[in-house]
């Protein structure tokens, strides 16, 4: 659960949203809100509904040229869409850039290993403001560099205090403020969570202080002769993205999203029904089988890591993850992936930017998602033989949904 530290910012809004709570009604037919002062509680039945988001056939892809430098990837950390359709892609193998164009034709790069100016150490996630700039995270040390599209550097932007690891979330908003997140504390007796602590930051990289902190994973003790360190199995993960004017917060264990706007004030509560997610000994059992038979089977001589993951003295929730993670849409819409059962699929739950549920969409095998707009889903995703490529599928939204002249970003 949200749990509220000294310096948290939305002290008031969560006072109201107390208060608010008490007067809703336990169920749902269609979306309802509830309104107290400036904080609106939506909530709405997804597995009731039937509205489908269609997703089309690849509009964009490149990494699989092979031989061509240019167009080979090494763990890609980062993929965003420039305002022209011009694609950004963050490579950790060459600790660059590279912008390719809508057709897939490399146009240029920008960083590259180092220490100087505009270079990394390794590149970690990448926004895009408007304007297209972009802004890249170093991996460690935590710091963002800032580029134009057409790729002269700008400058280093460092929050403070300093960032020895890179953040586990959040993201750079449009007015250059950033949402960095870090973990402390936790015990290894997989009782005592960590913490995940979200914090603010001017577009100077000056901290503002700690917006709230969230429950995070539970760890038990190294364990084997890697001294590995593993959480229960289906432990829930709280999630959080910034972009744009938004920043959505969950802590993976409920059915619900907070969303805050660029001044960091609580705005929407996003709730949904929820579903049976008691795990169950089959459910437990299959995920073994599952795991193993995806590295070759119950064989002798197994990798000690794989002897840990599935080992019986690995604790086990008791419950299954409300969702796998949420993705902030370049046009407001939040993306809350669905936590997968075992041998069950499970896609995306779409909503509006006001919290209104508009569609299922299916999720594409083997792809990650990076960046999500009105009618495009950005990716990556790799082939039987490993190699990487960057992949941009088109959007098809209910037509109730899009405005008449709407524009992909």
């Amino acid at each position: 659960m949200i749990r509220t530290p000294p310096r948290l910012l939305l002290t008031t809004a969560l006072g109201v949203l107390a208060s608010a709570c008490s007067r809703e009604n336990a169920e749902f037919a269609r979306s309802s809100v509830v309104d107290s002062a400036e904080v609106a509680i939506v909530t709405s039945d997804p597995l009731g509904r039937d509205r489908r988001c269609t997703v089309g056939e690849p509009t964009f892809e490149v990494g699989d040229v092979a031989g061509d430098a240019r167009f080979e990837f090494d763990l890609v950390r980062g993929v965003v869409r420039l305002s022209d359709g011009s694609v950004a892609v963050a490579d950790r193998g060459t600790a660059s850039v590279r912008i390719f164009s809508p057709a897939g034709e490399y146009l240029r790069s920008m960083g590259g290993e180092g220490e100087g100016p505009g270079e990394f150490g390794s590149p970690y996630l990448m926004w895009a403001l408007p304007g297209d700039t972009l802004w890249v995270g170093n991996l460690r040390p935590w710091y963002f560099n800032v580029f134009t599209a057409a790729g002269e550097f700008v400058r280093r932007v460092r929050p403070t205090p300093a960032y020895a690891n890179p953040s586990r979330g959040g993201g750079v908003l449009s007015n250059g403020y950033s949402v960095n997140v870090r973990i402390e504390g936790g015990g290894d007796d997989y009782r005592t969570p960590r913490d995940v602590l979200v914090d603010t930051h001017t577009p100077d990289g000056n901290l503002i202080g700690t917006l709230m902190t969230l429950e995070g994973r539970r760890y038990g003790p190294p364990s084997g002769p890697i001294n590995l360190v593993l959480d229960p199995l289906f432990e829930a993960r709280p999630s959080i993205a910034a972009t744009g004017t938004t920043i959505a917060v969950a802590n993976g264990r409920d059915p619900e999203v907070r969303l805050l706007d660029e001044e960091f004030r609580l705005r929407w509560i996003i709730r949904w029904t929820d579903e049976d997610r008691d795990v169950s000994a089959t459910h437990v059992r299959a995920w073994r089988e599952d795991f193993l038979d995806g590295r070759g089977g119950q064989r002798e001589g197994r990798n000690p890591v794989t002897d840990l993951m599935v080992s019986e003295d690995r604790p086990v929730a008791d419950r299954f993850p409300a969702m796998s993670r949420l993705v902030a849409g370049r046009d407001g819409r939040i993306w809350v992936a669905r936590y997968p059962k075992p041998r069950e699929s499970a896609g995306w739950f779409l909503f509006e930017p006001d919290g209104d549920f508009l569609c299922h969409a299916e999720a594409v095998s083997g792809l990650y998602v990076w960046e999500v707009g009105s009618d495009y889903i950005l990716g990556t995703r790799e082939d039987e033989l490993g190699v990487e490529s960057v992949v941009m599928f088109p959007l098809q939204l209910p037509e109730d949904a899009v405005p008449e002249g709407a524009e992909g970003n």
